[in-house]
């Protein structure tokens, strides 16, 4: 704190031990145990408190200082000085706090080093949105809320609107590469996003904010702190916030309800307690991804959206009609994550977790009113729908998933002398259903809830079906780890092993389809890591970890067109488990001025699997592809500097070389795909940040270039590069009456209304006629894409009390 003016509150007692910490727009404590005379102190503090000379005077010295919580984040909250012998970027409330209040995780996290985030609108509420890192789709990246996974169970798949509300955030962290040894996630080749909760405050009190912008937004936050519950140690927070807006291109208008909670007990050293949670239900309009011919002919406007009125008549028959495709969604998250401290040294940590998930992923198709099939068996329609449809019957496809899931992660840390030993296990029990129904339209379009609607049944009283499957997935995994810390912690050493047994016992219930199938794997996964400590500013690490997956759920099942009977998608248990080893090599700097690093990575795949998108039979529903051998290098970079003159820098880029390792198949024909780019692997992309804060008036400006990627395994067709960048304004009072540091805010989102494809939604082989290597020729299938949110204002009136 040497040379800056602070504004915050320091209480000197005894023992001469110094504790900081600091809450965001609040004032910041500082405790030293002395002896001393009363005192007030404001201004500049010459020399740091702990330098200053003992006193001997017997009353309690008491210094209210107030602080400036922008003083205390290098790169305005978006890098800081790590340890760990792994890549890992983090994103503190500090940067959080000057963001649009409905950034999403992805959004927040967009501008660190390998983050690439593909979004369909530009306040984040549409789940049509993905984030790739180092090119690995968000599917191969875990998820964790304090130890909880939140992947979708089925899919791997991150939905980031129905994690948390940013303002509860405390950091979001990225681990670029190398997942923890004990996290609960079975996908995470591409990395960990660990999120966290704010810690509950001492005090009772809370925060409230109102935001208003463009396309009629409107969003409402309330969070309300309990402060310390009586005399017992406990103290929690819950929150509630409701937001709605306008599609930004097309018809159609979102709605989010979303609640977060958490309950914390501490006691002695390291032991707490908590039971934390979310509650999300969001009814989202559908933006339909577009092929790049589409793009370039109409671009936001024309066929490439939804009609915003049902015609019957049209030559869609009204299934483009938009109520046709909104998107309704509850999930649960729940956790009650334990520390305790049992013996000197010995620790148990236990996280308990338990969740539930209904989903509907509609479309609007046609169906012929004869010649329809229920999975191979031929059926009629019942006459009256005939009689009044004519040749073809418009429908909505109802696509729903019903999930649930829980499970526990528990693991013994004992602590002797230079060695930290860790010994655990993780259990994971999940039960998917999913179904797909078609239900009839009114004169209007409407078609019953939106939950799902009154189910077609054929002329003998059946459902007609599009899916009926239900899988019971389970998740063993021991495992062990050893930290040894050597020449006063300067070097440390660590290696660990991991053994995950993982299995699924599938029925489905398609009319001629094989009805029972199962998977079991047993995958070992060791790992090492080193990081040696040069100098107090300097240091290097190094790991090597391996990790694996298995396809998307839907890879089981036989998939059936209900208007031929024909087979879309052969289902087999016989799957080939994607496999990956990855090194990394980095290097920190860090000191009262810069904060930097730099990593080199190497991966190697087999089996790699890509998720891309499917629309079966109307509905677009999530599907991999297995991609063979894949060979991934490049270097992250970033850096930021400390506060100076109130103004924080930052800067972070990658280089990436990503390469097929295979020729890959097609039917029987096999395309030249060996030394191809993978898929969604933008080969450059920088970013820059700059925040001023002075403690009253602060703003924030991003950039973000992301190069050109490949959208076919061929490389015959390619997204555009395309640049972006995203301003933030606002002023902070001092405290009224009992308002605590109102504060207005602007953001403006895309300030440039770029408009752009924002990434890859679903790859193809080829996009143009090949010819194989066998001489016959491959028909091109052109890839689909997601179009970035246009230009967004968003106004903002937040305040603590």
């Amino acid at each position: 704190m040497r040379g800056h003016t602070v504004w915050g509150s320091v209480v000197i007692k005894r023992r001469c031990v110094l504790d900081k910490g600091y809450k965001k727009h609040q004032t910041m404590r500082v405790v030293r145990v002395c002896y001393g005379v009363s005192a007030v102190f404001t201004g500049v503090l010459a020399t740091p408190l702990w330098a200053a000379e003992p006193v001997r005077a017997g009353k309690a010295q008491v210094i209210t200082v107030h602080a400036n919580p922008a003083h205390l984040s290098a790169g305005g909250g978006l890098i800081r000085s790590l340890s760990e012998p792994q890549a890992q970027s983090v994103v503190n409330a500090d940067y959080i706090a000057h963001q649009a209040p409905s950034a999403t995780a992805f959004d927040l996290v967009a501008q660190l080093p390998g983050a690439t985030v593909s979004g369909s609108d530009p306040f984040g509420f549409s789940p049509q949105t993905n984030i790739t890192v180092r090119g690995m789709n968000g599917d191969a990246i875990g998820y964790v809320l304090e130890g909880m996974p939140l992947n979708d169970i089925a899919y791997y798949t991150g939905y980031p609107s129905q994690f948390a509300d940013n303002e509860n955030y405390e950091t979001i962290s990225l681990q670029q590469g190398a997942p923890d040894l004990d996290s609960p996630v079975l996908n995470a080749a591409g990395g960990l996003m660990k999120l966290r909760f704010k810690t509950p405050s001492d005090k009772p009190g809370g925060m409230f904010d109102t935001s208003y912008g463009s396309y009629n937004t409107n969003r409402q936050f309330l969070r309300v702190e309990s402060g310390e519950i009586g005399h017992t140690g406990l103290r929690g927070f819950v929150s509630y916030s409701h937001a709605a807006t306008d599609n930004w291109r097309g018809p159609g208008r979102d709605e989010r309800q979303h609640v977060d909670f958490k309950l914390l007990k501490t006691w002695g050293q390291n032991s707490s307690a908590a039971l934390l949670g979310s509650w999300n239900q969001a009814i989202d309009s559908y933006y339909p991804q577009v092929t790049k011919d589409a793009w370039q002919a109409d671009g936001v406007h024309g066929a490439n959206n939804l009609a915003p009125h049902y015609n019957a008549g049209n030559d869609a028959g009204g299934t483009d009609y938009w109520r046709l495709a909104r998107q309704p969604e509850r999930t649960l998250y729940m956790a009650a994550p334990l520390n305790l401290d049992l013996l000197r040294g010995v620790a148990l940590r236990l996280t308990p977790y338990a969740q539930g998930a209904y989903g509907n992923a509609p479309g609007g198709m046609q169906l012929p009113t004869t010649g329809l099939f229920n999975g191979k068996e031929a059926v009629q329609l019942a006459p009256e729908l005939v009689a009044n449809a004519g040749d073809a019957l418009s429908v909505r496809t109802d696509y729903t998933q019903r999930s649930y899931r829980s499970g526990f992660v528990a693991a013994l840390d004992w602590k002797r002398g230079p060695n930290d030993l860790i010994m655990g296990y993780w259990y994971d029990y999940g039960d998917d259903t999913e179904k797909q129904t078609f239900s009839t339209l009114d004169a209007s379009g409407n078609a019953g809830s939106i939950w799902g609607g009154r189910a077609l049944r054929t002329a003998d009283g059946q459902v007609l079906w599009g899916a009926d499957n239900h899988t019971i997935a389970q998740t063993n995994a021991l495992f062990v780890g050893d930290r040894l810390s050597l020449l006063h912690d300067r070097l440390l050493l660590s290696a660990g092993f991991k053994e995950v047994m993982f299995s699924r016992s599938g029925t489905n219930a398609m009319p001629g389809s094989v009805y029972h199938v199962n998977t079991n794997t047993a995958v070992p996964l060791p790992r090492l890591g080193a990081r040696f400590q040069i100098t107090p500013h300097h240091q290097v690490f190094f790991n090597a970890t391996t990790n694996f997956r298995t396809p998307a759920e839907t890879a089981l099942y036989d998939v059936y067109d209900p208007t031929s009977g024909a087979i879309t998608q052969k289902g087999t248990s016989n799957l080939k488990n994607e496999y990956s080893i990855a090194e990394e090599l980095g290097y920190r700097y860090s000191d009262n001025v810069v904060v930097g690093s730099v990593t080199l990575f190497n991966y190697n795949f087999t089996n790699r699997q890509v998720s891309t998108l499917v629309m079966l039979n109307g509905a677009p529903v999530q599907s991999t592809i297995n991609a063979g051998g894949q060979t991934t290098r490049g270097v992250d970079v970033e850096v930021g500097l400390k506060p100076w003159h109130h103004i924080s820098p930052y800067l972070s880029g990658e280089y990436l070389h990503s390469a097929i390792d295979n020729d890959l198949y097609s039917g029987g024909e096999v395309l030249p795909t060996r030394g191809k780019r993978s898929v969604r692997s933008p080969t450059l992309q920088a970013a820059a940040g700059l925040t001023y804060d002075d403690g009253r008036f602060f703003g924030v400006m991003t950039i973000k270039y992301t190069g050109h990627q490949y959208a076919t395994f061929m490389n015959d067709e390619r997204m555009p590069s395309h640049v972006t960048g995203n301003l933030a304004v606002g002023y902070r009072m001092k405290n009224v009456s009992v308002l605590h540091a109102p504060e207005f805010r602007m953001n403006f989102i895309n300030i440039t209304n770029q408009h752009y494809l924002s990434g890859v939604a679903d790859p193809t082989l080829n996009a143009h006629d090949t010819v194989g290597q066998h001489g016959s020729v491959v028909s091109g299938q052109s890839p689909d894409y997601y179009i970035g949110g246009g230009f967004a204002a968003l106004f903002t009136a937040s305040t603590g009390f």
